[in-house]
């Protein structure tokens, strides 16, 4: 057993996510295997200790476990597979990209070289798989030792989330994360734009505001958009707008139709028809099975 597996048992963790000690550090667990369900990252690093995820983006998979972390520049919607079991649960940790420390770490590593990529896939620019060296797995093991303590964390926490973000850096993502700090790169002027969807999904958005945001050409910014997100701008919209509407739903247990109008939906039936597809169940079903749990 790992010293990360043995840190994380001790903790005594509930299942799915659960925040630690420091802000932007999360862990998740999980006692089962989960069928491929949408679900959004926000940018971080995600490090899986034991058990493993593999994620579905179109036709492309990709692999997160044990031996390979997630570095996500950007929130990109894809399904997700867990594999667990209650002999072999899940266990991992979630940390935030902080965007000043890394444009601080990006400005003090110049000049750099390129790290060598031998993984040439095709996904997108916004999300990829990195080998967990031993220097990453050492930083996450002295992370998770800090985590126990209220006073190591106030002390060491952050000086530590830097050091993981060094490590990713040096790894094999480290072009996404040194391109998501320069104003000028596809992936910084996308995530400009992502960051008005996130906020105002509710609105009127289309897709001459959002490149005029990019101070991007239309055709130009629907390519580049596809390119880091692997959907076109509207489809990333109602991505995000069915995610918040599920939110509402879940939280507040709000009628269907209240949550199609909060998340700019004009079309109740629509909305219905668009929330099943994407989640497997309409919003009345998800409503009933929350209330017989």
């Amino acid at each position: 057993m790992s010293a990360m597996v043995q840190l994380l048992e001790q903790m005594n963790l509930p299942q799915g996510f659960s925040e630690s000690r420091l802000q932007g550090v999360r862990f998740f667990k999980s006692l089962e295997h989960l069928p491929p369900y949408p679900l959004i990252y926000e940018p971080g690093i995600v490090i899986i200790a034991q058990g493993k995820k593999v994620g579905y983006l179109g036709d492309q998979v990709f692999h997160y476990d044990a031996n390979n972390y997630l570095v996500l520049s950007v929130a990109i919607p894809f399904y997700c597979e867990t594999f667990a079991s209650p002999e072999h649960p899940l266990l991992g940790i979630y940390v935030d990209v902080d965007m000043l420390q890394l444009l601080e770490l990006v400005s003090q590593l110049q000049p750099h070289p390129r790290p060598c990529d031998d993984d040439k896939t095709s996904l997108p620019q916004g999300l990829g798989p990195a080998t967990l060296d031993d220097d990453m797995a050492d930083a996450t093991v002295r992370l998770l030792k800090c985590l126990q303590s209220d006073v190591e964390t106030r002390v060491l926490g952050s000086g530590l989330i830097r050091e993981i973000l060094f490590r990713a850096l040096c790894g094999t993502q480290a072009p996404m994360l040194r391109t998501l700090v320069r104003h000028n790169g596809n992936i910084a002027r996308i995530s400009r734009a992502l960051k008005t969807i996130r906020s105002d999904y509710a609105s009127k958005l289309n897709i001459e505001q959002l490149a005029g945001q990019a101070d991007m050409s239309v055709s130009a910014f629907h390519r580049a958009f596809k390119e880091v997100t692997s959907d076109s701008p509207m489809q990333y919209l109602k991505k995000i707008r069915l995610y918040k509407a599920r939110d509402f739903i879940m939280q507040e247990e709000i009628k269907t139709y209240v949550a199609a109008d909060k998340v700019g939906y004009e079309s109740v039936s629509q909305f219905s028809r668009e929330f099943k597809r994407y989640f497997g169940k309409s919003p009345g079903e998800f409503i009933k099975e929350l209330r017989t749990r």
